[in-house]
C-alpha cells in the first residue's frame, strides 16, 4: 500500500495533542499534590498572603487592592476582547483564503473536510480562552464586592477563595491559547503542529516549575504600623 501525506496527521496530530494533554495533566497533578514545585502554588502562597494582610488593614489598604483588583480586570478583559477579535479574523481570513491553505506546499492533508476540522478545533480554543477571561474577571469583580463590604464578617479565606478561582480560569485561558498556537500551526501541516507541541511542552515545563521555597509570611497586626 502506497504511503499518502494525507496520513501523517492521523500520526502527528494526535501524539501532538497528547503530548499537550499528558503534560497538563501531569502539571494538575503537580498543583494539586505538591504545589510548592509549581509558579501556580508560588503565585498563590503569595495571593494569600496578600489577601490577610489586605482584610487586616484600612480602608487605605482596601483602596490599593480595588487598585490591583482593577488591574486585573483590565488585563482579562483585553485577553478576551482579543480572543473574540481572533475568532472572527480566522473565520474571515479562512473563508477568502481558502486556496492558499490548500496549496502543494503544505505536506499535509488539505482537503475542505480538513480545513474544517482545523477551523473548528481553532475556533474552540479561541472560545473557551474567552469564556475562561471572562469568568475571570467575574470572579475578580466578585472579590472587589467582597473586599469593599462595610462591617461585614468575610473572612480573608472567602476572598481568597474567590481570588485564586480567578487565577485559575486565567490560567485556564492561557492554556487554550497555547493550544491554540499549536493548532494554528496545524494549518502548515502536521510536522510543524508536532513539533511546536514538543516545543511548546518543554518551554512550558521550564517555565512552570518552581524551584524556590515558598516564603513564610510573618502574620501581620490588626493595623499596619505605618498607617496608624
Amino acid at each position: 500500500m502506497s504511503f499518502q501525506k494525507e496520513s501523517l496527521d492521523l500520526v502527528f496530530v494526535p501524539s501532538g495533542l497528547a503530548i499537550m494533554f499528558g503534560y497538563h495533566l501531569f502539571l494538575l497533578y503537580r498543583c494539586l499534590k505538591i504545589p510548592h514545585t509549581t509558579v501556580i502554588g508560588f503565585e498563590n502562597n503569595d495571593k494569600k498572603a496578600w489577601i490577610e494582610s489586605i482584610m487586616q488593614g484600612d480602608n487605605k489598604n482596601a483602596s490599593m487592592a480595588l487598585s490591583v483588583i482593577s488591574s486585573s480586570v483590565s488585563a482579562a478583559t483585553f485577553f478576551s476582547s482579543v480572543c473574540l477579535t481572533l475568532s472572527s479574523v480566522m473565520g474571515a481570513v479562512l473563508t477568502t483564503n481558502s486556496s492558499i491553505l490548500e496549496s502543494d506546499f503544505i505536506y499535509g492533508d488539505t482537503r475542505p473536510a480538513t480545513l474544517s476540522v482545523k477551523y473548528t478545533c481553532l475556533l474552540v480554543c479561541f472560545l473557551l480562552a474567552f469564556s475562561c477571561f471572562i469568568q475571570s474577571s467575574r470572579c475578580f469583580i466578585h472579590a472587589t464586592f467582597l473586599i469593599t463590604m462595610p462591617n461585614s464578617n468575610i473572612t480573608a479565606k472567602h476572598v481568597e477563595t474567590t481570588v485564586i478561582r480567578a487565577g485559575d480560569f486565567w490560567s485556564f485561558g492561557l492554556r487554550s491559547l497555547y493550544f491554540a498556537l499549536t493548532l494554528l500551526l496545524w494549518f502548515f501541516g502536521p510536522i510543524p503542529m508536532f513539533v511546536s507541541s514538543v516545543v511548546m511542552v518543554v518551554l512550558l515545563h521550564y517555565l512552570d516549575t518552581n524551584t524556590t521555597p515558598l516564603h513564610q509570611h510573618a502574620k501581620r497586626p490588626a493595623k499596619h504600623p505605618m498607617l496608624g
